[in-house]
């Protein structure tokens, strides 16, 4: 009996064949995953790549002469298969030779037009540029910098595509932070408010009852959340089979753990999407691997990236032969991603200022000055500490001292694995740290509020003032409302899916607030890990205050591009200010993050930018207080 190939649930299945398949051939089978299930004539295998190790065992039948039936249902999959890999490589060609140039101008003329006649907002070269690679490759990446408008070239294409018939509506996923900035840029680029589906938070059955909807009353724009899609992907991919939707996984990067839960919602919904596209400025984190899922949720079925050349990439990378891993993905994911360097977006310069040096107060100072001598004294007696416990202990003390630079109070608040007292034997300075909003006004906040009056009084209104700690913010706040600043507060952590959509109009109506001209609301108070991603405020601001900094240079770099960006920056200078308190910790970080940018910006401009979004953070504060307290 000659043996016969199938595919159950996603399983290769090899039944019968017993007298056929000798010992060898079992045993490559064996190698390539198959083993015996039910009995020694049933062969299953749950390979990663279905359909290359299928070729394999078909292929090596062939060359041994080893007659085998292939079912209905094997042959139809590689058919449809043959299909997809046919359009992958038509795009994959077609891309290469938009890149160097080759590809025929005769379709993108008509495009061209629809945007010129079509589009409100005129795009800039780079953003067509941009939307004719999408289009060419139909499925595809934009990892451009941040700040280059690459909503708007989704918008742009999703708008031709939908005049053409080929997308009914566009459904975005990301963070919640980027739901306002997708319907306001819907409205800018294309000129009409969107008719929107929020699919995120909220009562659960108002939510789920969006995804019941007849195609002559769908939305224009659905958005959700990576954490909703989680909850919500088997109806996700219900809607997507009734209509033809245009899919966008906005912040990419969000997805890049192989295996993860956000990651395998997204690739659960996106085989039924008529239309696929990427977006992150930030498309290889850590390693080339992070990668491999953004192309995965553009061909689904028919990966540019095969096992092999994951397997090829990964070995490479870990040692570190770079050049040649570049090569492997050039050929294969290259001409599927198009990116637009800083560089070549042509804005105005940033000016980075000179330290503001403010002055502690007489409070401040006896705190900062008892804090760093009790981290002096106990740095001393650290060779008697295992290196766990050491290393928490030098985490919470540089976390002390941010704190000491940034509002004294902080101090009688807790700190995450850190309980080392360092007011221990000194009740006064507890006491003094415990009122300290009753005794004196920090330094920092004196200076702020001299820098505010001074801008303001050069016609410089809106300014975003930034502090990594929630009570901090809070505190700002008070002093700016007290002498009649308008104030808005931006904090917190990416929100939680039950809060994320109250939270985000909250946010939303704040940032609408400080970029209207005629608001009142001239100062934003933010939080890096909350605002520094998704947020666009360079066409009414151009001052941003740090009032204090982490060791964080991913959110540093992304708080940077918030007034620095295409569509307002071209003409007008960024200006960043620092506060300061003279011979404290805070030179120590302007300095370390400031160095690692100078560095960073020279990666972020390559087309394959490995680097960590999280900068180290964690090892450059164990290496500062090396620095500080060797």
């Amino acid at each position: 009996m000659s043996p016969a190939v199938r595919i159950e649930d996603g399983q290769l299945v090899i039944v019968g064949g017993e007298e056929v398949l000798t010992g060898r051939h079992r045993s490559q089978l064996a190698y390539w995953g198959f083993a015996a299930d039910q009995s020694p004539d049933r062969l299953v295998a749950r390979p990663v790549d279905v359909h290359g190790t299928l070729d394999k065992v078909l292929a090596y039948f062939g060359k041994h002469g080893i007659a085998h039936e292939v079912a209905d249902e094997v042959a139809e999959s590689r058919a449809t298969l043959g299909s997809l890999r046919t359009e992958l490589r038509d795009a994959v060609s077609k891309g290469a030779r938009f890149k160097d140039g080759t590809l025929s101008a005769a379709d993108p003329a008509a495009f061209l037009s629809f945007v010129a006649e079509c589009i409100p907002r005129k795009l800039k070269e780079h953003q067509l540029k941009a939307a004719l690679h999408l289009l060419a490759v139909t499925n595809g990446a934009n990892f451009s910098v941040p700040g280059s408008g690459k909503t708007t070239v989704v918008l742009a294409v999703y708008a031709w595509l939908r005049s053409l018939g080929e997308v009914d509506a566009l459904f975005v996923v990301g963070p919640p932070a980027c739901f306002g900035p997708w319907r306001a840029e819907f409205e800018a680029v294309l000129g009409k408010a969107p008719k929107v589906a929020m699919l995120a938070g909220g009562d659960v059955d108002d939510r789920q009852s969006n995804y019941a909807v007849a195609r002559s009353d769908m939305c224009d724009l659905y958005v959700t959340s990576f954490q909703t899609l989680q909850r919500d992907w088997d109806r996700v991919r219900s809607l997507f089979s009734g209509a033809r939707f245009f899919l966008v996984v906005d912040e990419a990067h969000y997805i890049k753990q192989l295996g993860g839960v956000w990651a395998s919602a997204v690739l659960a919904v996106t085989q039924e999407a008529a239309r696929r596209c990427v977006l992150t400025g930030t498309p290889f984190p850590r390693t080339y691997s992070d990668a491999f899922n953004l192309f995965d949720v553009l061909w689904p079925r028919s990966t540019p990236l095969p096992q092999a050349e994951r397997i090829k990439i990964e070995y490479l990378a870990s040692k570190q032969r770079d050049e040649e891993a570049i090569i492997i993905l050039s050929s294969t994911i290259g001409p599927l991603f198009y990116r637009v360097r800083k560089s070549e977006l042509h804005l105005a310069k940033q000016e980075f200022h000179p330290p503001i040096i403010a002055e502690m107060g007489a409070h401040e100072k006896r705190i900062h000055d008892a804090i760093l001598d009790r981290v002096r004294e106990l740095s001393m007696d650290d060779y008697m500490r295992d290196i766990d416990l050491l290393m928490r202990l030098r985490r919470g003390r540089m976390m002390r001292l941010r704190q000491t630079v940034s509002y004294a109070k902080l101090l009688g608040t807790a700190v995450l694995d850190y309980n080392e007292s360092l007011t221990e034997g000194d009740l006064s300075l507890a006491d003094v740290i415990r009122h300290y909003d009753e005794l004196e006004t920090p330094g920092k906040v004196i200076a702020l509020l001299a820098f505010l009056e001074e801008l303001r009084s050069q016609g410089e209104r809106k300014v975003v003032v930034w502090s990594n700690f929630v009570g901090t913010l809070k505190a700002i706040r008070r002093h700016l409302e007290a002498r009649g600043f308008g104030v808005g507060l931006i904090y917190g952590e990416t929100p939680t899916e039950t809060t994320s959509v109250n939270d985000e109009r909250t946010r939303e109506e704040i940032i609408a607030s400080f970029i209207d001209p005629g608001s009142g609301l001239d100062i934003l108070i933010a939080n890096p890990a909350a605002c520094a991603e998704s947020i666009s405020l360079h066409k009414t601001c151009s001052h941003a205050v740090y009032y204090d900094l982490s060791y964080n240079c991913a959110q540093y770099l992304q708080s940077l591009d918030r007034i620095h960006r295409v569509g307002g920056s071209e003409n007008k200078i960024a200006h960043y200010h620092f506060l300061q308190y003279n011979a404290t910790v805070d030179q120590d970080i302007l300095a370390n993050v400031q160095a690692k940018a100078r560095r960073m910006s020279a990666i972020i401009d390559q087309d394959y930018p490995v680097y960590s979004l999280d900068m180290f953070a964690v090892d450059d504060e164990l290496e500062a207080y090396a620095r500080l307290f060797r």
